[in-house]
């Protein structure tokens, strides 16, 4: 399988979901990069099998729907109907980028809250001979980031309008921020928090340009972030 290809496979599939148009895009895809049909299809249905497994995900066990506006079956998890853009408020989805928020805000607390031994990890004998507040510090810092670079990495693509838009806004203001050059005073893993920012930014805009593009005012607003972030 073409490695291109397959990560394009891998980003469609970010919410474990691909709708008809999706489909169409990974064909025509598939043709550009001199790919198979049937070989397409069945890496397709191989990662699609894995990931419902995972989930434990059976159309058998009524996890599909019908939309209201236009009877297309969709996933029970879809936020929004793939193809008449109808959305669905009344799911967990919604309000997903506020637990973020809270999350990271809470693994800040905790970290700050800790005793100091278990903030360095430091043993009881180093600690009465005295540590360094600027090595408590940093040592603190990076702890902090580290626990907020793993909530944001396995956080799950938003699929409503409101969170996708919540979470770009949130990302602008966290990622956003210039890394410096060589000379930056920038911690190593602050930068890794820009950075996992920017990769789970990249993952929303793909997914929300591919499901939102008929709807040309939410994608201008997209599009918007997206330049903000530096995103192509």
């Amino acid at each position: 399988m073409n490695s291109e290809l397959e990560k394009f496979i891998d980003l469609i599939l970010i919410d474990g979901v691909i709708t008809d148009k999706e489909r169409q895009v990974l064909y025509k895809k598939a043709q550009e990069l001199g790919v198979d049909d049937d070989e397409l299809e069945v890496v397709l249905e191989s990662k699609l099998f894995a990931i419902n497994k995972n989930k434990g995900i059976s159309a058998k066990h009524g996890e599909l729907k019908r939309c209201p506006s236009c009877n297309a079956p969709i996933n029970k998890l879809t936020a929004f109907c793939p193809d008449c853009g109808h959305e669905f408020m009344n799911i967990e989805a919604t309000g997903s980028v506020q637990k973020l928020y809270n999350d990271l805000q809470m693994a800040e607390r905790e970290e700050r809250n800790r005793p100091k031994s278990s903030k360095s990890g430091n043993s009881v004998f180093e600690l009465l001979m005295g540590e360094d507040e600027d090595e408590y510090d940093d040592r603190l810092s990076e702890k902090i980031f580290q626990r907020k670079i793993s909530i944001i990495s396995i956080f799950p693509v938003p699929n409503t309008k409101t969170d996708i838009l919540e979470f770009l806004s949130l990302a602008v203001s966290e990622g956003g921020k210039k890394k410096g050059g060589f000379f930056s005073t920038m911690t190593q893993e602050e930068k890794n928090y820009i950075n996992v920012w920017i990769s789970k930014a990249e993952q929303v805009i793909f997914k929300a340009r591919l499901m939102l593009k008929d709807d040309k005012n939410l994608l201008a607003e997209i599009n918007n972030y997206a330049y903000k972030l530096k995103i192509k």
